[in-house]
């Protein structure tokens, strides 16, 4: 008789502070055979979990819900219950083994710790059934979490590229868990280390360093997995921050051994994953000095206070306004949410020219901000439906869906706005538009990480520029109001033991 197993995919970064919130429908989920056709060949943890499934144990899968959010606010109580329920209940229809697709860094209304509450209250209904995690490298590790599943894998990539790969391991250790060729215990460090999501770039510094030694760890007879948590900061909650996950076979003083050594290099290691954000005017000084430099491309303004991947608002104008007041010319912006101003410039059409109120419209509630619109007057170049297939590396073939695009040409610049929230991961963000975004001098992207795989080969360099005042997704703690979070840890205090 084939066996069955649950797959499922419940995934969101939660930026408690981040004023977009996040309900049922902001997952788009899709339920069961919905869900399966979801993620069959989808380059996800929950994509290597159907192929396993299916063409290494033969199983029958059962697929409860797909579900994927932007960062974003807390999350609502009914979203994260519906979809939590609904794994739950395809558990105890009952399973021969588990398999989740999960983030990590969830904070829901009444459930602080999202995945531990939820892979809990699996155990309860399953406390014998073999389960595998899939984690983000940005996942908050609790105790929970380790106490309630049988292997826990996190991505070594940031930008995350190795979604699947990191399914595949998990997925090939839970096969030969069920085929009793080995049988897995976790060890982990929480360190007291609130890493910057900037300094977690894993082709860098400390952060490189780290996962070289997890993976060099890998290689050591019984270690079946290792993993380099760097936490996510803006999830004010008291699990929030830097971790490092060991499975091992059997050894339990294996596993603990080499969760000890690389969190005591990681605190060894520590100044290397802070950052520190420098006056934005200096940033744009230093993107002036570099595209007058040699060489072909665009220079990238990165705007990491308002980056979509971590909960940002996607209209903030700090940046932009910042450039513009420098006489930077030839740029690029975008995209810029802003549907009431997507309605007016739609409304108006192409070629005519209009002034507009534009961003800085979302009130950043828990920072204490409420920034002024920027008017600014421009022509209408183009009209679109926004959507376009993305062509990788991150989410490969998917549907981009903006919303209702226009670009607006105010001379020194010619910005996307969209009526959705958008990471720039992909050159459609422009090409879909009209613009050739090699061709410009700078392009203005709302983003830390996830536009470099792509917007990186076509530049001369780049410049990451952080808001003076504050923005959703700033690299300056000092902006935001941490209430929940464990004391001490480093660097909101000084004096830290580890």
């Amino acid at each position: 008789m084939p066996r069955k197993i649950v797959i499922a995919r419940f995934n969101h970064e939660t930026n408690t502070f981040s004023p977009i919130e996040t309900p049922l429908s902001a997952f788009a989920p899709m339920w069961n055979e919905d869900a399966y056709r979801d993620q069959k060949g989808a380059r996800t943890a929950m994509g290597a979990f159907l192929d396993i499934a299916e063409s290494v144990l033969g199983a029958t899968v059962v697929t409860p819900v797909a579900a994927m959010a932007n960062p974003s606010g807390t999350v609502a109580a009914e979203a994260y219950e519906a979809i939590c329920e609904s794994i739950l209940a395809a558990v105890a229809g009952g399973c021969d083994a588990i398999m989740l697709d999960l983030h990590g860094a969830m904070v829901a209304e009444q459930a602080g710790d999202g995945e531990g509450n939820l892979l809990e209250k699996i155990r309860h209904i399953a406390p014998a059934v073999p389960m595998c995690v899939a984690l983000d490298l940005h996942g908050n590790l609790t105790q929970k979490m380790v106490d309630n599943c049988d292997i826990i894998v996190g991505f070594k990539t940031y930008p995350h590229i190795d979604m699947y790969e990191t399914g595949a391991h998990a997925g090939r250790l839970l096969v030969d868990m069920i085929e009793q060729r080995i049988a897995p215990v976790i060890a982990w460090r929480q360190l007291p280390l609130l890493s910057h999501t900037l300094m977690s770039n894993t082709s860098a510094a400390a952060m490189q360093r780290a996962v070289d030694a997890a993976l060099a760890a890998e290689a050591e007879p019984g270690i079946l997995a290792v993993s380099i948590m760097a936490g996510f900061s803006l999830a004010d909650f008291e699990g929030a921050g830097m971790s490092v996950v060991v499975v091992a076979d059997r050894n339990s003083d294996r596993a603990d051994a080499v969760a000890a050594r690389i969190s005591h290099q990681m605190w060894n290691d520590r100044e290397g994953f802070i950052y520190a954000s420098e006056p934005l005017a200096r940033s744009v000084q230093r993107a002036q000095e570099l595209a007058g430099g040699a060489g072909p491309g665009p220079v990238l303004l990165l705007d990491h206070s308002d980056n979509v991947m971590s909960g940002g608002s996607c209209d903030t104008m700090d940046v932009l306004e910042a450039v513009l007041q420098a006489g930077l010319t030839d740029i690029a912006v975008g995209p810029v949410c802003d549907a009431e101003a997507v309605a007016r410039l739609v409304a108006a059409g192409i070629g005519a020219t209009v002034t507009v109120a534009l961003g800085n419209k979302t009130m950043l509630k828990a920072q204490g901000l409420a920034k002024t619109p920027t008017v600014l007057t421009g022509v209408v170049r183009a009209i679109s439906a926004g959507e376009f297939c993305v062509s990788g590396p991150i989410y490969t073939g998917s549907t981009v869906r903006m919303g209702r695009t226009v670009l607006f040409d105010i001379g020194a610049a010619q910005i996307v706005v969209t009526e959705e929230r958008v990471e720039p991961y992909d050159l459609g963000i422009y090409t879909s538009v009209g613009i050739a975004p090699s061709e410009k001098t700078y392009l203005l992207l709302k983003s830390r990480m996830y536009c470099r795989p792509v917007f990186g080969p076509i530049s001369k360099g780049l410049v990451e520029c952080d808001s003076d005042s504050g923005g959703p997704t700033s690299s300056n703690y000092a902006l935001f109001p941490f209430k929940k979070i464990r004391r001490p840890i480093y660097p909101l205090d000084s004096v830290v033991e580890f």
